[in-house]
Parts: structure tokens; C-alpha cells; sequence
């Protein structure tokens, strides 16, 4: 896919540090193939365990795919619901995974600051906003984080919600502090930079074209050039590179959409009155956040279609005004598209999938921190013979049944959107 240049991310992007294609063959400790999230954070991960010799590869620019498209949104948790975990894994277990994505929020805080990365970090928190009048599902999320997660968010009934949120869609909701938001893109340029500073070479416009085992190691061939390694990350989310059947059968490339309005400038109190980032409860939600200079990003859908800019300007437009009707008219200055990688057990699939070769993908649309998560994982593993990454076992290279699954994965949307419409209308005529 060509790069959008209506991302606002684009527009407002930190230069990128100097790099150079792969050209002619070299050695090293690990090569890591995928600059997004995943992948940038292995190798920082390495670099800061005294692992200096890795090479990143990456088919585009640091942050191209899904780590520099996305709502920008930083808190816990995986896109499995924290209810599955404590079924599938145990309480223990289903902590020790929630908890990882914890703590990664807050390494994510200390390399902004370590770093000197300008993303603009906004510390004004996470809401869930409820679409719905009925707040069971609400008080029982709250509960259970609460229990078993020890992990607290704090209950806004309707009239608080809506003197800050101003909008008569919501009913109440759940407020996250520990959350933030920023600018993904440059996130993702500050960590390579980060990476290159501590010596790993990172290579852009260098794709992987090949993975072939040879003796001990790996040789990883690019289109000029190739790398011979003892260890080998494969980071490469939804742009599949297509160098091992097995692990591009595990995962459906999904579309998801974002925009960007026009500055709202004095407006801005007419729609929020909140620095925070908010989502909603439906299964096909909207997520939005107040930019630095009064422009709203807003995103939502999910979609087998990678769309153009005009197409998802016009479908998010419709969504945004059901929300905030205040702002017909207000102008759409950015929109596009990103594809992200799902699993059908909806959970990252972190581990060593063959000796020496290392996976981080399917990251879905919950991917900041648990891609910081994964990084640390196959960082300490590789260096330090750490096996946290056995914690993730359970969710392994499950086929997800292309090109069927991909039918399925748009036919269950499809029914998740209409029976949250369905709820909806109940609840407007005064049957629920």
C-alpha cells in the first residue's frame, strides 16, 4: 500500500534519522525484520541489555504500518477481554499477562522522558464511555479489574461524563488515570532514533525477501543485500512479508480508519471539555482524542477493506456527527488507513517459533502497549535466556483460515454492529 499523504501523522512527523538500504552482507547478534512498534522495541530492548550488534530491517520507513496510523491511544490490556483471560489462563496467569501491559505504559512514560522523544504526551487519562443505558457490563468490568487485576478505574455517572464530554450519545462510563495519549508516529521515530544512538543499525527501505536457515544461523536477504544471524525477530504485524507460510497463515491483515477535522480553535468547548481520550462499549466502537492544536482525530470500523482517504472521510464524517452533531460542517483536513494483524484467539502471538526465530505479531487494535510488552519479552529472552514468552503459549499459530476467515472475520463485525444496533433501538423505545 502506498504511503497516505493524508496522515496527519505524516504532516506533523519529526524528521526521521538518516538511514541507509542494506547493501552487501553482513553478520550480526539478532536481526530484527519490522520497524513498527514490535519490532523497534526488541531492538531497543536489546540494545539496552548490551546487545549493540542487531540489525533492523524495515520494507518502508520506521513506523509505516500500523504503528504510525493508529488513534494514538497508551493503556493496558490485550483486545481479549480480561474476563477470557481469567477462564483460559487462571488468575495468576491472567494477571501476570494484564500486568506486563501495565508496566509497559509506564516504560513507555520513561523513554519519552529518557529519550527526549517529542510526541506530545497528553496525561489526562482514558474514558469508556457507555453507548448503552444499561451499565452492567460497566460496573462488572470495574469489578473485575478491581479483583483480580488490582487495577482501579473510577466510575463517571452520566452528568459528569457529560459535563465533560459534550455529547447526549453517552450514558455514563469508566475513567482510566493511568492511560495518555500521543503522536504515534513520532513515538515510533524517537525509539528508532533511540535504537540507532545505542548502535543497532536500522535499515529502511530494505525488505526481507527471504529466511533461510544455514547451519547455526539465519541469512535474512534483502533486494541489495543480506544478513547472517544467530537470531532472528519476525515484527512485521499486518504488512505480512511473506517469509514463513506458517506465520502468515496465523494472522488476517484488518483495516481499521482514522481522521483528522480542522482546527476547532474557541469550538473546542463545545465538544470536549477533557484533555482525556475516549472510546466507547460497542463491539464496533468509535475512539477519538483532542489534538494539541484543537483538531479532533477520530477513528473507528474495522473492515477486510483498506479504503481510500475519500471513502473513510466520508464513512468516520457520519460516525462523528452522531456523536457530536454540534459539528456538521466542520471540515475533514486528513484521513486514512492502516491494517493491523488479528489472530482467532484475539491475543499476541509472542514466542520462538523454531530455534533462533522469534515472533511478535497479532497485536490487533490494542497494540501500544502490549508491542512495548512483546519487545521486552523477546528482548530478555534473547539476551538473558528469560522464558516469560512461555506465558503466552496458550495463544499460539492457530490458522486463521484465509481466505474464509477473512469473510467471517467481516461477517462477525457485521453481526456485532447490528446487534449492537439492535440494543440501541431496544433501549430508545423503552424495551430494555
Amino acid at each position: 500500500m502506498a504511503e497516505p499523504a493524508s496522515s496527519y501523522y505524516l504532516a506533523t512527523a519529526t524528521p526521521l534519522p538518516a538511514h541507509t538500504l542494506l547493501k552487501g552482507r553482513r553478520e550480526a547478534a539478532v536481526c530484527v525484520i519490522g520497524g513498527g512498534f514490535a519490532g523497534l522495541n526488541a531492538a531497543l530492548g536489546l540494545a539496552e541489555r548490551g546487545v549493540t550488534d542487531v540489525v533492523l530491517l524495515e520494507a518502508r520507513t520506521p513506523g509505516f504500518g500500523a504503528s504510525g496510523r493508529n488513534g494514538g491511544f497508551v493503556f493496558g490490556g490485550f483486545s481479549r477481554g480480561e474476563d477470557a483471560l481469567l477462564r483460559e489462563l487462571g488468575p495468576v496467569r491472567a494477571k501476570a499477562l494484564y500486568g506486563g501491559t501495565i508496566q509497559a505504559v509506564e516504560l513507555i512514560r520513561e523513554r519519552i522522558t529518557r529519550y527526549a522523544i517529542g510526541c506530545e504526551p497528553t496525561e489526562q487519562g482514558v474514558i469508556w464511555a457507555n453507548w448503552f443505558r444499561d451499565d452492567r457490563p460497566l460496573r462488572e468490568r470495574q469489578a473485575l479489574l478491581a479483583r483480580h487485576y488490582d487495577t482501579h478505574w473510577a466510575w463517571w455517572p452520566r452528568d459528569e461524563l457529560r459535563d465533560r464530554v459534550h455529547s447526549t450519545r453517552y450514558h455514563d462510563g469508566l475513567f482510566e488515570p493511568q492511560g495518555f495519549h500521543f503522536h504515534p508516529l513520532n513515538y515510533a521515530t524517537g525509539l528508532a532514533r533511540a535504537a540507532i544512538e545505542r548502535g543497532v543499525a536500522v535499515h529502511a527501505d530494505s525488505p526481507a525477501v527471504s529466511l533461510e536457515r544455514r547451519g547455526s544461523a539465519w541469512r535474512v536477504r534483502t533486494p541489495e543485500g543480506e544478513v547472517e544471524a544467530a537470531q532472528v525477530v519476525l515484527a512485521c504485524g499486518g504488512y505480512l512479508a511473506g517469509l514463513r507460510a506458517h506465520v502468515d497463515a496465523a494472522v488476517l491483515p484488518i483495516a481499521t480508519y482514522v481522521m483528522v477535522t480542522s482546527p476547532l480553535g474557541a469550538r473546542m468547548p463545545e465538544v470536549l471539555r477533557t484533555g482525556a481520550a475516549v472510546y466507547d462499549t460497542r463491539f464496533a466502537f468509535d475512539y477519538y482524542r483532542p489534538l494539541p492544536d484543537t483538531r479532533i482525530l477520530w477513528g473507528g470500523r474495522i473492515s477486510v477493506l483498506d479504503r481510500s482517504p475519500t471513502a473513510v472521510r466520508r464513512l468516520l464524517y457520519r460516525d462523528m456527527l452522531k456523536v457530536f452533531p454540534q459539528l456538521e460542517g466542520i471540515g475533514i483536513d486528513y484521513a486514512w488507513s492502516g491494517l493491523m494483524s488479528y489472530a482467532r484467539h484475539q491475543m499476541p502471538q509472542i514466542g520462538q517459533v523454531e530455534p533462533g526465530l522469534w515472533l511478535a505479531q497479532a497485536f490487533g487494535g490494542h497494540g501500544v502497549a502490549p508491542t512495548t510488552f512483546a519487545g521486552e519479552v523477546l528482548a530478555a529472552a534473547i539476551a538473558e535466556g528469560d522464558g516469560q514468552w512461555k506465558e503466552f503459549a496458550d495463544y499460539g499459530l492457530v490458522s486463521a483460515l484465509k481466505p474464509a476467515g477473512l469473510l467471517g472475520a467481516q461477517l462477525s463485525y457485521w453481526w456485532a454492529e447490528s446487534r449492537d444496533a439492535w440494543k440501541d433501538w431496544r433501549e430508545r423505545v423503552g424495551k430494555v
